[in-house]
């Protein structure tokens, strides 16, 4: 099986190269490219076509939860997973098309694989769009 193809949204540097080398140590997971802001997100999964966004939630331009509605639209949409330093219970991520929603102090290569899984076990039926 190809490993799963990670684009990493965040706009400081450090967050993105900390996140970068959690998808590195993780077996199965590779980065195929990051970005800054929610524009240049949205350029870079209409360029590469990755399996998995982790998109920060608090971006300069579109947002991350906006930028996530619009990337979710597509059928063949990544799948998206928000990151932020926010606590869980203080994302309300219903409706954006994001598969879920993981704090940064949280994120680390187990709930980087947990997280995937539980994504990619859903029905393919079941729409993942609705009001943000």
């Amino acid at each position: 099986m190809p490993d799963v193809r990670v684009l990493v949204v965040d706009d400081q540097e450090t967050f993105r190269r900390a996140i970068a080398a959690v998808v590195s140590e993780t077996d199965g997971f590779v980065v195929v490219d990051s970005a800054g802001s929610g524009e240049e997100s949205l350029a870079a999964v209409a360029r590469l076509r990755p399996d998995l966004v982790l998109m920060d939630v608090n971006l300069p331009g579109i947002d991350g939860i906006e930028a996530t509605r619009r990337m979710t639209l597509d059928p063949d949409a990544p799948v998206v997973v928000l990151l932020s330093t926010y606590d869980e219970d203080d994302i309300d991520i219903s409706g954006c098309g994001a598969a879920s929603y993981v704090a940064k102090a949280a994120f680390g290569p187990d709930r980087l694989a947990a997280t995937w899984a539980a994504a990619t076990t859903w029905p393919p039926t079941q729409p993942r769009q609705a009001e943000c």
